[in-house]
C-alpha cells in the first residue's frame, strides 16, 4: 500500500506491504528530517488538530495494518531539530489510530527512503542523462551575419524538444528525455526538485484525504473520486524504434507460420541504445525471439502466462550479453484467397490497426514492465515494452508493425474501468459497481464540418486514441549478438540431443583444448554455439550446472576469446564432451570387402568347396528374381503372378 507523509521538508511517498511493521515507515520518515531528535517526532492524520499527536516511537513493532493504516493514508509530521534551542512551533493533528499498549521505540534500517535516488537506471537513461542532447545547426546563409566562430539566434543549437524542428522533420512523439527536459530543463536545480513524472491513477482514493466520510463505495468525495478523464494522443513515447538485428530472426519466425499456417506469439529479447534519429532517442535491438509454449485456436492462439520457465529464461538473457525482454511478437496472418502466394491485408485505415484485445493484452504487459526512472517518486514509470505485430500489406507481402499503448491506457487497465469489445477496432467502457468507480470519459474528434467535438466514450470508443506508434526496421549492416540462428525453435518439436552430440562430434569439439585451437577451428565452433535456441536448449538439458549455463551464454556472445577457454575448461563442458564421446559412432574401416571365394583374412584361407557351391547356387536363383511392376514386391524366378497384389508380372 501507499502511504504519503508531508513535513516541513516537503512531501513524500512510500510503497509497503500491509504486513510490513511500522518500524520501516519510522526510519523512512527520519531519513527526510534534518538532524530530527527522534524522541520530538510527532504524527498525526489530521492538519487542523492541535496538542494531540501520537509520538512516533510509539508505533514501532506493530504492524501497520493493526494501526488502521490504508493505502494512499496522508500523514502529517513535526519534529524538533537537535540544533535548535527551542522546540518547533509547528502543532500537529489529532490521529485516528492509537498505540493500545506500550511498544518498543526501536527502530530498524532499511532502504532508502526516496527511491528515486537509489533508482538503478538502464545504461541508456544513464547516458542521456549525461548528453546535453541540444540539436545542432549549421549557419544560416541567409540570416547570419556573424564570423564562423560566432552564433545567434539562427544558427544556435534548439532545445530536444522544439517543436518546429518535429514537426518539419515528421517526428510525431518526444522522446522520453526530450520530454523530461522539457519538464525540468538541464539548468534547473534538480536536486532541490521533485521528480517530475507522477504515474497516473484513476482508482479512488481510499481512504479520503479528507477522511470526512466512510470510504468507498460507503462514500465519495471530490477529495477521492478520479477526475473526469479526455483521452489525448500521449505526448513522448517510452522507446521511439526496434531494430531487428538481423533480418533472419522474423524469418526464422514466419517459418512456423509458412510451414503450418498457424499463428505464433514470442518475446522479443533485446537491449536499449540510443537512437540518433530523433533527439535524445531509445531503440530497442532485438537480438533474438523465444517462444513460450502456446497453443493453436481457430481465430488465434492461446499463451498461458507467466510461463513456468519464464524466470530461467530471463536469467539466461540476462547473462548472454546483458539482454531482457523489450517486447513481444505475434502473427497475424491469412492468404489471399484468390492468391495463395500473397498475404490478405486486414489491418487498414478502414478496420483496424490494433485490436482492443491485443490494447487489453499489451497494457498488462507494460504494468508488469515499469520503467526504473530517477523521475518519479515511486522511482518507476511507464515502460518500453512494445508489441510487434506481422501482419500482411495492401501489395500482399509481410510487414512489422510496432505499438505501445499510453499512460492513460494502462492506467484504465489497473482501475479496471475497460475492456475488449466484439469490434476489434474499439474498446469498451465498463459499467461502474461496488467494486470500482468509473468517472467520465471524453475524446475528441473532427466532425464532417472540420469542427472538433467533445463526445462521452460511453459505452465505446476508438482504440487508436490508446496507441503509440513505434517505427522498426533493420541495420545498415547487421552485427547480431548471436551469428547462427538455425537451431530449432524451443515449443515447435524438432529439437534433439541427439543432433547436438552428432555436430559437435563432426565439428571434433571432443578434441579441441583451450589455446589449441586454430583461428578456423574456433570459428566454427562458435558458429555454432553462437545459438540462442540452442543455449535456451542446452539449459534444459540438465547437463550444464547453472553458472556453467551463464559461463556458455556470455562465451558465444562475447569478443573475448578467453571467454570460449574459460568454457572449455569448465566440468559441465567435459561432461557434454564425455557424452559425445561414448555417442559416437563406430568407425568404419576403408578396406573393400573380400572378394567372393576369399577368406576375408589372407589368401591362405579358403572356403570350402560346399560352401561355395551353395552360394554359387543360391546367388544363381537371386538372378531370375522377378519385381512386380504394381507393388514392388521381389518374387522368386519363374513367378508368373505377384504373391502379394496377384497380378501378372509381365
Amino acid at each position: 500500500m501507499l502511504l504519503r507523509v508531508r513535513s516541513k521538508d516537503g512531501n513524500f511517498r512510500w510503497e509497503f506491504a500491509p504486513n510490513a511493521d511500522a518500524s520501516e515507515l519510522i526510519s523512512k520518515i527520519l531519513e527526510t528530517t534534518q538532524n530530527a531528535d527522534p524522541a520530538s517526532v510527532r504524527i498525526s492524520n489530521n492538519p487542523r488538530a492541535t496538542g494531540q499527536e501520537v509520538p512516533l516511537t510509539s508505533i514501532a513493532g506493530r504492524k501497520l495494518k493493526d494501526l488502521g493504516f490504508n493505502h494512499g493514508d496522508l500523514f502529517f509530521i513535526t519534529y524538533t531539530s537537535t540544533s535548535s534551542e527551542a522546540p518547533s512551533q509547528t502543532t500537529a493533528p489529532e490521529p485516528t489510530f492509537a498505540p493500545t499498549a506500550p511498544v518498543s521505540a526501536s527502530t530498524s534500517t532499511v532502504a532508502p527512503a526516496q527511491p528515486w535516488k537509489t533508482v538503478q537506471e538502464d545504461p541508456v537513461d544513464t547516458y542521456w542523462r549525461g548528453q546535453d542532447g541540444k540539436i545542432p545547426r549549421g549557419r544560416d546563409a541567409n540570416f547570419c551575419r556573424h564570423g564562423a566562430n560566432a552564433m545567434c539566434d539562427h544558427c544556435m543549437p534548439l532545445e530536444p524538444f522544439d517543436a518546429k524542428y518535429h514537426t518539419d522533420h515528421s517526428i510525431k512523439h518526444l522522446s522520453f528525455h526530450a520530454y523530461l527536459r522539457k519538464l525540468s530543463p538541464k539548468s534547473s536545480n534538480v536536486s532541490i526538485m521533485p521528480p517530475p513524472l507522477t504515474p497516473l491513477s484513476f482508482r479512488v482514493k481510499t481512504p479520503c484525504p479528507n477522511g470526512g466520510h466512510a470510504p468507498w463505495p460507503g462514500g465519495i468525495c471530490t477529495a477521492c473520486q478520479p477526475s473526469a478523464i479526455t483521452l489525448q494522443p500521449q505526448p513522448f513515447r517510452a522507446v521511439d524504434h526496434v531494430e531487428f538485428a538481423t533480418p533472419a530472426l522474423i524469418d526464422t519466425f514466419l517459418q512456423a507460420w509458412r510451414t503450418t499456417g498457424t499463428q505464433r506469439f514470442g518475446f522479443l529479447l533485446g537491449r536499449y541504445a540510443p537512437y540518433d534519429e530523433v533527439p535524445m532517442g531509445i531503440k530497442a535491438v532485438v537480438e533474438a525471439i523465444h517462444e513460450p509454449p502456446q497453443s493453436n485456436e481457430l481465430d488465434g492462439l492461446s499463451v498461458d502466462l507467466p510461463w513456468s520457465d519464464e524466470a530461467r529464461i530471463a536469467a539466461l538473457a540476462k547473462a548472454a550479453g546483458g539482454l531482457a525482454i523489450v517486447g513481444t511478437i505475434f502473427t497475424d496472418l491469412t492468404p489471399d484467397p484468390e492468391d495463395r502466394t500473397k498475404s490478405l491485408c486486414k489491418r487498414h485505415q478502414g478496420s483496424f490497426f490494433f485490436s482492443s484485445l491485443e490494447a487489453c493484452f499489451a497494457a498488462q504487459l507494460q504494468l508488469q514492465h515499469p520503467i526504473p526512472t530517477r523521475s518519479s517518486p515511486t522511482g518507476v514509470f511507464g515502460s518500453r515494452l512494445v508489441t510487434a505485430v506481422l501482419c500482411g500489406t495492401p501489395e500482399g507481402g509481410i510487414d512489422v508493425a510496432a505499438y505501445q499503448v499510453s499512460e492513460q491506457a494502462c492506467a484504465m487497465i489497473e482501475a479496471d474501468m475497460i475492456e475488449a469489445s466484439v469490434e476489434p477496432g474499439t474498446m469498451r467502457v465498463k459499467e461502474g459497481n461496488e467494486r470500482r468507480y468509473v468517472p467520465d470519459v471524453f475524446y475528441r474528434y473532427k466532425n464532417e464540418y472540420g469542427l472538433e467535438v467533445k463526445q462521452s466514450a460511453k459505452p465505446c470508443f476508438p482504440v487508436e486514441y490508446l496507441l503509440v506508434n513505434v517505427t522498426h526496421g533493420f541495420p545498415t549492416i547487421p552485427s547480431p549478438l548471436f551469428s547462427s540462428n538455425s537451431f530449432p525453435v524451443a515449443n515447435r518439436g524438432g529439437q534433439d540431443i541427439s543432433s547436438v552430440l552428432t555436430t559437435l562430434h563432426r565439428l571434433h569439439a571432443p578434441d579441441l583444448h583451450a589455446g589449441q585451437m586454430t583461428a578456423a577451428q574456433r570459428q566454427e565452433l562458435l558458429g555454432y554455439l553462437s545459438d540462442w535456441h540452442l543455449v535456451a536448449f542446452i539449459g534444459e538439458s540438465g547437463v550444464f550446472s547453472e553458472h556453467d549455463l551463464y559461463t556458455l551464454a556470455d562465451a558465444v556472445t562475447s569478443k573475448d576469446e578467453s571467454k570460449l577457454d574459460r568454457l572449455l575448461g569448465t566440468d559441465s563442458w567435459q561432461t557434454l564432451m564425455t557424452i559425445v564421446r561414448e555417442s559416437a559412432p563406430a568407425p568404419r574401416t576403408n578396406n573393400p570387402p573380400p572378394a567372393l571365394g576369399s577368406g576375408g583374412f589372407g589368401d591362405d584361407v579358403e572356403i570350402p568347396p560346399e560352401i561355395l557351391n551353395e552360394s554359387l547356387a543360391a546367388a544363381g536363383a537371386n538372378a531370375g528374381i522377378k519385381t512386380c511392376p504394381h507393388c514392388t514386391f521381389e518374387n522368386a524366378a519363374g513367378a508368373t503372378d505377384c504373391d502379394v497384389c496377384g497380378l501378372p508380372l509381365d
